[in-house]
């Protein structure tokens, strides 16, 4: 697990059980402002998937905590068939009114580093085609188009590959 660190009055954790309700309602805020029509009703109760991803034993959640608000969050572990050398970034929110404050590059500082103590060689994530703030977070991150996963005709999500050890 990841100690607590304090950057101010940003500390950076393992999120907690007692705290999936504030998380889903910042992925909320989060994941609504990049559907052009509205945040589609797609029946998910997001607060039982957090606290799903809190409570695994093999995925971690990271989350942003500045003076007791939760102003980012993360979800990452090895997918189902992955080669154990590689790590998925699944969830990665910044409550948008901390947008361009640092909480997401300090974020995925956060991840990186967990990622690297982990023995992680890559990263993937798949982040939806019209998020294009997300886009560019990821490329001024080092993310790029995956060459083992191009964009299926017709599907809503790119798929971003990151070097973690910085090859």
């Amino acid at each position: 697990m990841i100690s607590d660190r304090v950057r101010g009055t940003r500390v950076i954790r393992t999120a907690l059980p007692a705290e999936v309700e504030r998380i889903a309602a910042l992925h909320r805020r989060a994941r609504s402002t990049y559907y052009p029509d509205g945040l589609p009703d797609d029946g998910i109760d997001w607060a039982a998937a957090w606290r799903s991803a809190v409570e695994r034993p093999d995925g971690q959640v990271l989350c942003v905590a500045e003076d007791g608000t939760i102003t980012g969050v993360a979800s990452f572990r090895t997918p189902d068939g992955a080669p154990a050398d590689t790590v998925k970034l699944f969830q990665f929110h910044v409550d948008p009114g901390r947008w361009r404050s640092g909480v997401g590059t300090a974020l995925h500082a956060a991840c990186v580093e967990a990622w690297r103590a982990d023995g992680r060689r890559a990263a993937v994530l798949d982040v939806h085609v019209d998020n294009r703030r997300a886009q560019a977070f990821y490329a001024r991150q080092g993310w790029v188009p995956d060459p083992e996963n191009p964009p299926a005709e017709g599907d809503h999500h790119l798929f971003l590959r990151f070097s973690v050890q910085g090859e």
